[in-house]
């Protein structure tokens, strides 16, 4: 096998993996974490649920670390238009 193909491979490896964590980790974020890191999430519906899922799954390194982290509320924005 040639160096680029070991490369690929081992790129399309990382990817599956990354995948397949988040789409473990959004099923468990979706109906338990949600409600604890964002209070308007609270009641929601499966169409809300079914709509976070895709970025939940892409994004679960950050969620995880907020869920964990136990903070209810997105840190205040402070930016130079405020």
């Amino acid at each position: 096998m040639a160096a680029y193909e070991t490369v690929a491979s081992v790129a399309v490896t990382a990817f599956c993996a990354y995948a397949l964590a988040g789409a473990v980790f959004a099923v468990f974020f979706v109906t338990l974490g949600v409600q604890r890191i964002d209070a308007l999430a609270k009641g929601s519906g499966p169409a809300f649920r079914m709509l976070i899922f895709p970025a939940s799954a892409a994004l679960w390194p950050l969620l995880l670390s907020r869920w964990l982290s136990g903070r209810t509320e997105p840190p205040a924005e402070r930016s130079p238009h405020r």
